[in-house]
């Protein structure tokens, strides 16, 4: 039986020996999933969405016991959103796991094969990472993306969740044992600890000798910790201070659409919209509209004084405005003088997550996408949509705003690696 299927706990006896067993265990899992065929995994991959779906009420109740102790500890609005399961979020965390089985298995994959002078032929092939290391908080759902995911990639992984959803998870990876035993797959491929005792994420980032890569999932403050202390490399991003800007050659119809669905469709994400600009010749015509809309949501509006200047509801928004990330009903907005100004506060503002001009001119469009340092950059489309599963990635294991080694949301290939390969037939140098 795995952790999975142990009662809750609080701590272990000795947090050192109690991680370094799951991470020798992970390691000997990763080294037998690495050889494990397609046809294994997606078998896998199919009965654990079953499972989903078959286990979904005893699911939804350890996800309502997990839910009433978060109310009861005042846990804020954003994060009792990420926490919270229902039927269709379970059928969504299945469908994701049957898109991860349907994509193409990137493990073996064999690329750039050049045929040198020397008569040696010379390429890549994409390998897995390893054991990866996943520490999140709340959001239940990672437990499924994750473990379908890396089993996918074939990685094993260590998954660590939040001390508020650990009844949540529990359930989700009894689901993924069963998955597993059924596929005949190591059962510590996918490993989820059972224990809250924060001194277990201390030395789960301290292992290199088990834990290849680290995944932080959670607020800012967890992120940067983790990245602070960790010893082997981090996948990651800070912030997700997201920007829609509506340009002076927008539709305005689209403007609408696209600004009011960036921040109200869900306020609890990274990629909600935290500062809306507008370009000066359009902000009479399309703020007084939006504003109509976002008050009678809910959202408290942030301006600067020209942004005050048409809407008499906003408050003054200060320079902490420009560069916080509300994940709540609030929304900074900000008039400008066109694109170069948009793109000079987006790299100066931005946390280089997700970016969105709403524009019909094409060679603005262009600039945008070319100029704007993001990890996703958009047009015509809500910052709502960078995420792994609607860029058709199945699921994402997190979202990384470095350049190295994986950028923007991270599926498949952001869980691989490549090695080289040389072909020869009896060839010295």
């Amino acid at each position: 039986m795995t952790s999975a299927a142990k009662p809750v706990r609080a701590k272990a006896d000795n947090i050192a020996d109690y991680m370094h067993e799951r991470g020798a265990k992970a390691r000997a899992a990763a080294r037998l999933l690495a050889r494990a065929d397609t046809g294994t995994k997606n078998a896998a991959l199919f009965a654990l969405a079953q499972a989903l779906l078959d286990d979904a009420e005893r699911i939804l109740e350890a996800n309502a016991q997990d839910m009433r102790e978060g109310r009861n500890a005042k846990l804020d609005a954003a994060l009792l959103d990420r926490l919270e399961l229902n039927p269709k979020r379970i059928e969504a965390m299945a469908d994701g796991v049957r898109q991860v089985a349907a994509l193409p298995d990137p493990i073996g994959e064999i690329s750039d094969m050049k045929l040198r002078p020397s008569g040696i032929q010379v390429g890549h092939m994409r390998v897995p990472l390893g054991v990866v290391g996943i520490i999140y908080e709340s959001r239940p759902n990672v437990t499924a993306d994750a473990a379908a995911l890396c089993l996918k990639s074939g990685n094993a992984a260590i998954l660590r969740g939040g001390s508020e959803a650990l009844r949540s998870n529990l359930a989700i990876g009894r689901c993924i044992e069963r998955a597993m035993i059924e596929a005949g797959l190591p059962k510590d491929a996918v490993q989820i600890l059972d224990i809250t005792d924060r001194r277990a994420v201390g030395e789960m980032v301290a292992m290199p000798q088990y834990v290849d890569v680290i995944i932080p999932r959670g607020g800012k403050g967890l992120v940067a910790a983790v990245s602070e202390s960790a010893r082997v490399p981090v996948i990651k991003h800070l912030d997700g201070i997201c920007h829609v800007y509506l340009d002076a050659d927008a539709d305005l119809e689209k403007a609408v659409a696209v600004a009011v669905n960036a921040k109200t469709q869900r306020y609890g994400t990274c990629n909600t919209m935290e500062t809306l600009l507008v370009d000066a010749p359009l902000a009479a015509r399309v703020l007084p509209t939006l504003a109509e809309i976002y008050v009678e949501a809910g959202v408290e509006l942030r301006g600067c004084e020209r942004t005050r200047g048409i809407l008499a509801e906003a408050k003054a928004a200060t320079e902490e405005d420009w560069r916080t990330e509300y994940l709540a009903p609030i929304l900074a907005i900000r008039v400008v003088d066109g694109l170069d100004a948009a793109i000079e506060h987006i790299n100066t503002y931005g946390s280089q997550h997700t970016d969105s001009i709403v524009t019909e001119n094409l060679s603005k469009a262009r600039r945008f996408l070319r100029e704007v340092d993001s990890s996703s950059v958009m047009v015509n489309a809500s910052t709502r949509f960078a995420d792994g599963y609607e860029y058709g990635l199945g699921a994402e294991i997190g979202i990384s705003t470095d350049k190295f080694h994986a950028r923007g949301p991270v599926g498949l290939e952001g869980l691989t690696s490549l090695k080289w390969i040389v072909l020869g037939d009896g060839s010295v140098r």
